[in-house]
C-alpha cells in the first residue's frame, strides 16, 4: 500500500503478519481492516487510518471529558462523544469511600454534570471503564465546554502542547482538552480562545497555522505572560 485511500469500516487495507494495526484498525486473521471511514496508510510497518470526521473511538489511558447521562445503583453512565458509552464504578469517583446504605450517588455526580476523566480500560464488547480519581481529574463547576472534531484534537494541542501553551499564555484562560473532542475553557478571554479554537479546525490541514494563530493572539490578546 503506498500513498493514502479512503476506506470504509470492515474494508481490507493490506495483508499479512508482517504489519501491525495502529489507530482506527484491527486485525481479522492475516488481515488489516479498518475500524473508522478515514484515509489509510503505512509507515514503518504501522498501518493506520486517519479519521475524517466523526466521533470519538475510545483509547485506554486517553484524558476525555465525559456528560453524566444516568445515574444508577452503583454507578454513572457518561457520554463521551463516542459511539460507546462509558462506566464509572463508584470505586472510581471519589477517594472518600461511599457507603449505598447512606449516600446518594447524586450528590457526587449528576445528570449533565460535566466530568474531566481518564479511561481505564476497554473490553472486547467496547464497554468502556472511566476514573475521575487522580490529578486533574474532576467534576467541571464553571466555564464552559467546546466541542470539535476529534481528529483535530492533536493539532489544537501542537507539538509537545505546544499550541495550547500559547493560547493560554496570550488569553490568561485556563483550558483543558480531552482527546475526545469536548475542550473545556475558564477564565480569561474566552471568546479569543474560541474564535483560534474554530480557526485550528477549519484550517488544521493548512501550512503556517501556528503563525496565524499567533498573530492573531498578539492583536486581540492580552498579552504573553511572563
Amino acid at each position: 500500500m503506498e500513498g493514502k485511500k479512503l476506506v470504509v469500516p470492515g474494508e481490507k487495507i493490506i495483508e499479512g503478519m508482517d504489519y501491525l494495526p495502529g489507530d482506527g484498525t484491527y486485525r481479522s486473521g492475516p488481515e488489516i481492516r479498518a475500524a473508522i471511514l478515514g484515509l489509510a496508510h503505512t509507515r514503518d510497518r504501522l498501518v493506520k487510518v486517519i479519521p475524517l470526521s466523526g466521533r470519538y473511538m475510545p483509547k485506554k489511558d486517553d484524558p476525555v471529558i465525559g456528560i453524566v447521562t444516568e445515574v444508577r445503583y452503583s454507578n454513572w453512565t457518561l457520554d463521551i462523544n463516542s459511539p460507546y458509552e462509558a462506566i464509572m464504578m463508584i470505586g472510581e469517583a471519589t477517594d472518600r469511600f461511599i457507603d449505598l446504605k447512606k449516600d446518594k450517588l447524586t450528590n457526587y455526580f449528576e445528570v449533565g454534570d460535566a466530568v474531566i476523566c481518564k479511561i481505564t480500560g476497554i473490553d472486547d464488547a467496547m464497554g468502556v471503564m472511566v476514573t475521575a480519581k487522580g490529578p486533574g481529574l474532576r467534576k467541571l463547576t464553571d466555564g464552559r465546554l467546546v466541542t470539535v472534531q476529534p481528529s483535530k484534537i492533536p493539532r489544537i494541542i501542537g507539538k509537545n502542547a505546544s499550541m495550547i501553551k500559547m493560547i493560554k499564555e496570550y488569553t490568561g484562560s485556563k483550558m483543558f482538552v480531552g482527546q475526545n473532542g469536548r475542550i473545556w475553557i475558564s477564565g480569561g478571554n474566552e471568546e479569543l480562545v474560541l474564535k483560534v479554537i474554530r480557526k485550528i479546525e477549519t484550517e488544521a490541514h493548512t501550512s503556517g497555522l501556528t503563525d496565524a494563530v499567533k498573530k492573531i493572539l498578539e492583536s486581540e490578546g492580552n498579552g504573553k505572560e511572563a
